[in-house]
């Protein structure tokens, strides 16, 4: 597909006007070469077109990345308010919240997209004007495309920010107990991987689906996020004959992989001695990673031997460490050491990326990281260049300013995907939770197992000393850029509202959460009786999950009842703290009240209650008469959500009032003021099942509607008839004309009667006859009786 075409497919409506203008360039292009020669006015007024285009993109990314900061900051202090105030904490108030972070989520995706697409575009016109031209504009233009860089834009940060706050929602203010920091310093990780391959296109909407189910890691939440916490460098050891890539590549028995690493920028004080290992004897053949950490200022003694392993042990108990730490450590040293002096490694490749990571703090049975921006950088010297000093371990001259710019093209490859890796701790009974096999069997991710940064760095830049070749290498050759088959992941209806895995958000969570009315008041006044929590049989739709993205992982998360959790702390560009105060109230919209709400509330919370509490007989008379008295507004309420699963006991209803922790809130929202609507279960007789409420379709309201338009066109038809007879005709015609006048103002008055009473029915959810049984056939017989008058008057 040509690229206009592509552009003009994947142009978001609203911002159409932002985009650059490609056709127009093209055609510039175009017409200017088939007038004349092109010249150096044509150049010019070409670069001047080019950089109003480019300006116009930029100052768009510019305001609408200002206006996501904004739209944060508002979110964060409103949440810091809920905590703060627990007066104004209800249950809608968070899913408001929530709501309107899902919104910011959305429109960074969309943004991201968005500045591909263009950045794509102007990379797409400048090789085409070199192409029609002869003349170099890609070089040319680089000045400019580097003040306002287009491929440089970060939304990490973002949706860092958008994690936290929406793990706060879906918390509603408690804090998790998990430490993110725990395994910061853990020496052995043994888990399942799998690793795939994500074109940039998907990088962002990958990202925002993985954080709906898991917070992004922040391993020090003390400190602002800053986009350099994301960087990852490895230095990765091997000698000349590349003996360690070739043992991985074939999986041989204890094979290894030994690397150097760390996190953030140079300066770091810190670094990570980390082997792999291929099942490994000392563990009855499991695969495991092991690394202990050492200062930056102790690496280049660890590697000449100067520091051993014996001597880092030294150091460990001077400082007080456990002994089993120390042990573990010495085992993971010493074996490093022996690696480096007897297979003569050394460093020869870099490989760096930004990395985020979604785990539940201090839970690692799940954790699944994305990396973006992959590149690898020589570190050896087998071409004869030295690139380090005969005692340093990394290039001084290379840091994390990606995309290096400064490198040449033989000393580095920057890899076109992000590679999504996911890690289960399987040995320990984990299995995969239903949303990420969903997610790695969408179009958005591309598999590729046992995919290695290492081998895949080292046989591009050594292709000719190795001898095997990893089998990916072909996959590079095809497009991984797969079309959406499924409505999985993250899309906009008609009216560009979010729709998450094709539904609307809240449409999604209330059909998973609640039961409706559906049947007659009679049938449900029958069935409504005790309800029992903990006791309905085998019918898993019943159960109303908290949340449409809860997961057994999430669920079980321990939750602490105290000391509330904290937003993390975030400054503007100016410095200013982002954080609110309480003082504001935010501009929520309050729940409507309901008849379930009952007069012993607290009167100090602004937001009711919607839990009932043990009330007198005398109370629950007065809430019997105030439920019949606003029957007739019960489509119009608001639904409350649902923070607890119900379960219903074979058809009996009732509200439990033994334990107000547990009581379900918005239980309007199931029983409504007659209750549910039951039905008899077809796999259990004398079980009584409720039927969930279906989403009217607006095509319902339409077709009754067309009805009516039908009738009342016959009507017409028939009182043109009447008129003619009164206006033209004698005696007897005027009778005749005044009899189908009767009949003609009868049938329209009856047609606008069944469509009251449909469009009745179809709000109601009545379950009835929706056909007119008798109409047609007492409409035929009154136009038969006037016949026959009409002919009796004009031959009798």
């Amino acid at each position: 597909m040509k690229f206009g075409q592509q552009l003009q497919q994947e142009i978001f409506p609203p911002w159409r006007l932002s985009y650059i203008q490609y056709d127009v360039l093209k055609s510039e292009l175009k017409q200017r070469q088939l007038a004349h020669a092109w010249a150096d006015q044509d150049e010019q007024d070409f670069i001047e077109l080019l950089e109003s285009e480019l300006e116009k993109v930029y100052d768009f990314v510019t305001a609408k990345l200002n206006e996501v900061e904004a739209r944060i900051s508002y979110c964060e202090r409103t949440i810091q308010t809920f905590m703060n105030n627990p007066s104004w904490s209800s249950d809608q108030n968070w899913n408001v919240m929530d709501e309107a972070l899902t919104e910011v989520l959305f429109d960074v995706n969309d943004l991201a997209k968005f500045t591909r697409l263009n950045y794509i575009g102007f990379q797409k016109i400048l090789k085409k004007h070199d192409k029609w031209t002869g003349l170099n504009l890609v070089q040319g233009f680089v000045p400019q495309l580097r003040a306002m860089p287009l491929d440089k834009q970060r939304f990490d940060v973002a949706i860092v920010f958008i994690s936290s706050l929406h793990d706060v929602c879906r918390l509603q203010g408690k804090p998790r107990t998990g430490n993110a920091a725990a395994g910061g310093d853990q020496n052995a990780f043994e888990r399942a991987t799998a690793k795939y391959w994500i074109h940039p296109d998907n990088v962002t909407e990958v990202k925002s689906i993985i954080m709906l189910h898991l917070p992004v890691l922040i391993f020090n939440k003390d400190k602002r996020y800053e986009p350099s916490d994301s960087a990852i460098s490895s230095v990765y050891f091997d000698n000349d004959d590349f003996d360690l890539y070739t043992g991985r590549l074939q999986r041989d028995e204890g094979a290894e992989a030994i690397r150097f690493r760390w996190y953030g920028p140079m300066s770091s004080n810190s670094a990570f001695i980390e082997r792999k290992t291929h099942h490994a004897s000392w563990l009855d053949g499991a695969s495991v990673k092991d690394r202990f950490r050492l200062d930056v200022a102790q690496v280049p003694q660890f590697v000449s031997g100067e520091l051993s392993a014996d001597a880092y042990a030294d150091r460990l108990r001077a400082k007080g460490t456990d002994e089993k730490i120390i042990q573990d450590n010495h085992f993971i040293a010493s074996g490093i050491q022996t690696s480096l002096e007897n297979k003569h490694i050394k460093p020869v490749l870099r490989a760096f990326y930004n990395r985020t990571a979604f785990q539940l703090p201090g839970d690692q049975r799940v954790r699944v990281s994305l990396d973006t921006d992959l590149t690898f950088i020589r570190e050896d010297d087998l071409d004869g260049v030295k690139r380090r000093g005969p005692s340093e371990w990394r290039r001084p001259d290379v840091g994390i300013d990606y995309p290096f710019s400064y490198l040449d093209d033989e000393e580095i490859l920057r890899f076109p995907y992000a590679v999504l890796e996911t890690k289960l701790q399987t040995h320990l009974g984990q299995q995969p939770p239903e949303w990420l096999t969903k997610l790695v069997d969408s179009h958005l991710v591309h598999e590729v197992p046992r995919f290695s940064k290492y081998l895949h760095g080292a046989c591009y830049f050594h292709r000719a000393r190795m001898p095997l070749l990893p089998w990916w290498l072909s996959e590079m050759e095809i497009d991984i850029h797969k079309p959406r088959s499924t409505n999985f992941g993250l899309t906009r209806s008609k009216s560009f509202k979010p729709l998450i895995d094709g539904q609307y958000r809240r449409a999604m969570e209330q059909e998973e959460r609640r039961m409706s009315i559906v049947a007659d008041k009679a049938n449900a006044d029958q069935v409504r009786g005790p309800l029992d929590r903990n006791s309905f049989d085998h019918d898993d739709d019943l159960v109303m999950s908290p949340s449409p993205f809860d997961d057994p992982l999430m669920s079980s998360a321990t939750l602490s009842p105290s000391n509330k959790q904290e937003p993390i702390p975030r400054s503007s560009s100016a410095g200013n703290t982002l954080i609110g105060s309480p003082e504001h109230k935010p501009t929520l919209a309050k729940p409507p009240q309901e008849p379930w709400k009952h007069a012993g509330s607290s009167s100090s919370s602004p937001t009711p209650s919607v839990f009932m509490s043990d009330v007198a007989p005398e109370e629950e008379q007065g809430l019997k008469k105030k439920k019949k008295k606003n029957k007739k507004n019960k489509q119009d309420m608001e639904m409350q959500e649902l923070g607890e699963p119900v379960q219903l006991d074979k058809g009996s209803l009732r509200l439990d009032m033994k334990d107000e922790e547990k009581k379900p809130k918005g239980l309007k929202k199931i029983l409504g003021p007659k209750g549910p609507v039951l039905v008899e279960d077809p796999n259990n007789k004398g079980s009584m099942i409720p039927i969930k409420k279906v989403k009217i379709d607006p095509k319902v309201f339409f077709s009754n509607e067309r009805t009516l338009l039908s009738w009342l066109q016959f009507c017409a038809l028939l009182l043109t008839v009447a008129l003619s007879l009164l206006n033209l005709g004698e005696g007897t015609s005027k009778i005749a004309g005044g009899v189908f006048i009767g009949v003609g103002a009868v049938v329209a008055i009856y047609a606008l009667y069944r469509f009251e009473k449909r469009a009745w029915m179809i709000n109601n959810r009545v379950i009835g006859r929706y056909d007119d049984l008798w109409g047609p056939a007492v409409l035929c017989a009154l136009l038969v009786g006037a016949l026959i008058v009409n002919f009796y008057l004009k031959f009798g």
